[in-house]
């Protein structure tokens, strides 16, 4: 791909329409959940996989922008444990024992026309400099344990750590920092 992409601090960008709505098409294209029983379930499905982290902790979100201006990725995170109360997610409590050992976490998503060319990992590299300086002791991402995805965070340092759910389906990927 010749085109050249930046990695930003969502901060250091100008919250528009605009912005807005490319991050929520990256967002909902990259999504397995295609349809929803209503607008107010969609909302919810995106406040808990991106909308809290913009507004709870948006100095641990980035997005890859091109030279014309145009977002192709972005990442969102926190460096608290999910089980805590500012981010708290219900879904990992089989994971808590290793949430508490890699509390940080992350959600990153490219534009289906831009994977593959690195762009998932710049983002990651941008938010684990920030978190060891924020002093987080790791990361996790909890996963299907049948998705490609699995690939790509080995490929980025994460290692399985665990797995849980139903017959095991949901797998653990942390990566140590410090």
């Amino acid at each position: 791909m010749s085109t050249r992409i930046a990695i930003v601090r969502y901060l250091d960008v100008a919250r528009t329409s605009e912005l807005d709505a490319a991050i929520d098409t990256i967002f909902f294209e990259a999504s397995n959940t295609k349809s929803f029983e209503s607008e107010a379930t969609r909302t919810a499905f995106r406040e808990r996989w991106l909308g809290r982290y913009l507004r709870v902790d948006p100095q641990f979100a980035y997005l890859a922008i091109t030279t014309s201006g145009d977002v192709v990725g972005y990442l969102v995170g926190t460096i608290e444990d999910p089980a805590s109360s500012k981010v708290q997610d219900t879904a990992i409590t089989a994971f808590r024992d290793v949430t508490q050992r890699y509390p940080a976490h992350l959600h990153v998503n490219i534009a289906p026309d831009h994977r593959g060319s690195g762009i998932g990992g710049r983002l990651i590299d941008a938010f684990i400099a920030d978190a060891q300086r924020a002093g987080a002791s790791g990361v996790h991402v909890i996963t299907s344990a049948a998705s490609p995805n699995v690939r790509f965070y080995n490929r980025n340092g994460f290692c399985e750590v665990a797995r849980g759910g139903p017959a095991g389906a949901l797998v653990c990927l942390a990566r140590a920092l410090g």
